[in-house]
């Protein structure tokens, strides 16, 4: 298996190095050290942080992010791939429905107080 370093894992995923810096502290990616003390990453690292970027702006918190990519393994195949986009699909239509009950609480002509 290939390794990247920060740089060609920022192009790959179109973040900034100190983007890929975060996210490996918040556990979302993983690197290994070479013996210069240099990071190198999986080659699904990339990937993993643009599935990241997309659950973000679902809304989900970093913890959140965390816990769902925490199911693939170190080396996904297409099926644990295609789980993830499943449940993150699941998880954007249920804060879609709720947002959408709230619209309607909204709209519904009652004070804002009383909802």
């Amino acid at each position: 298996m290939s390794t990247l370093t920060v740089g060609e894992v920022a192009r790959e995923s179109g973040v900034s190095g100190s983007a890929v810096r975060f996210y490996e502290r918040q556990g979302l990616i993983a690197a290994a050290r070479t013996s210069g003390n240099q990071r190198r990453f999986d080659s699904d690292a990339a990937c993993r942080i643009r599935v990241a970027r997309v659950a973000q702006r679902v809304g989900l918190t970093v913890n959140e992010i965390r816990d769902l990519l925490a199911v693939l393994p170190s080396d996904p195949e297409l099926a644990d791939w295609q789980g993830l986009h499943d449940r993150l699909t699941a998880e954007a239509e249920r804060r879609i429905r709720e947002l959408h009950a709230a619209l309607d609480d909204i709209r519904s002509g009652r004070r804002l107080c009383d909802l």
